[in-house]
């Protein structure tokens, strides 16, 4: 992999480590401090530091080195596998497991566990997310599938990107959704100001995610509503944040909704509950079904019927 080369115009005065953070979403500030005391990044054709001050028409050149080769390493991590045949493994994912290694973080992962399991995975579709198709956040839980070899890989990505790939989801809501079914299209990019958050914005890509209200509960001054959400796209953090953006974000969501949740919980209330794809040898039609985990069902039972 070569040097990338980004070139980027100021419209503002601002530092020049937060405007190339705020404009290069996989570079943290810390990064492009970094690559900055290293003279990769210029003004003008002119190396400075990270707090000179960029104006309205300035020219940012930023030279982003290649990763160093990384390699995953199989560990013993323990696989709620749900079906698997000679293409795929299709995996009920626990809360609090990232799903492929990243920022220096190479062992714990559902890679790292999936590769001590299916050896021959390693390099299908990338080193460092061999078989990932598509992902979860760490604290969602539910299913995802993993290709087995590079065939199958291309044949599930195009039935992704195709949209073709039906997922539902249970959320738990904060509120009482108002309509209780409807869709939400509304268009997706990294907050400027927070680089961890996504945010609902007009620059943003296109984001749509349908919803159901199936039970609905009010608890003294409360309420709660729990949500079939088919998203049709597949946005970073899309389900957080178009709930958010509409005002009712997910319970135990601190990210986009409330510091201190309305109820006990410890992650946020999000479980990728049903997936139906093609099997790519056989072309037949799956459903693939994961029950709430305990802590998220503990919760339901205890607002009531």
């Amino acid at each position: 992999m070569s040097e990338r080369v980004l070139t980027l115009r100021a419209d503002a005065r601002e530092r020049l480590d937060k405007f190339v953070a705020a404009h290069v979403g996989d570079l943290s500030r810390t990064a492009v401090q970094r690559l900055i005391k290293g003279g990769r990044v210029t003004v003008n054709g002119v190396a400075t530091d990270a707090a000179h001050q960029v104006g309205q028409g300035d020219e940012i050149v930023v030279r982003v080195p290649p990763p160093a080769p990384a390699t995953v390493e199989p560990e013993a991590i323990p696989l709620s596998i749900v079906y698997e045949d000679s293409d795929l493994i299709v995996i009920d994912k626990p809360a609090g497991l990232v799903v492929h290694p990243s920022g220096g973080h190479m062992s714990g992962t559902l890679v790292n566990a999936v590769l001590a399991h299916a050896p021959d995975l390693r390099g299908v579709g990338g080193h460092t997310r061999p078989g990932i198709v598509h992902r979860l956040d760490k604290n969602t839980s539910g299913l995802i599938v993993v290709a087995k070899h590079d065939a199958a890989h291309r044949h599930l990505q195009r039935q992704f990107k195709a949209r073709t790939v039906t997922k539902m989801y249970l959320a738990l809501i904060d509120g009482r959704l108002t309509p209780p079914e409807g869709v939400i299209d509304a268009p997706v990019a990294r907050d400027r100001a927070h680089r961890k958050r996504m945010a609902v914005a007009m620059d943003g890509r296109p984001s749509r995610t349908r919803y159901k209200t199936i039970r609905e509960w009010s608890v003294a001054h409360l309420a709660f509503s729990l949500v079939e959400v088919y998203p049709e796209t597949g946005r970073t953090h899309q389900i957080r944040v178009h709930f958010a953006w509409l005002g009712y974000p997910l319970l135990g969501d601190t990210l986009y909704g409330r510091r201190t949740p309305t109820l006990p919980i410890s992650r946020h209330f999000l479980h990728a509950a049903r997936l139906t794809l093609v099997l790519p040898s056989s072309g037949v039609e799956r459903t693939f079904e994961s029950p709430l985990p305990a802590e998220l069902s503990r919760l339901v039972h205890l607002l009531g019927p």
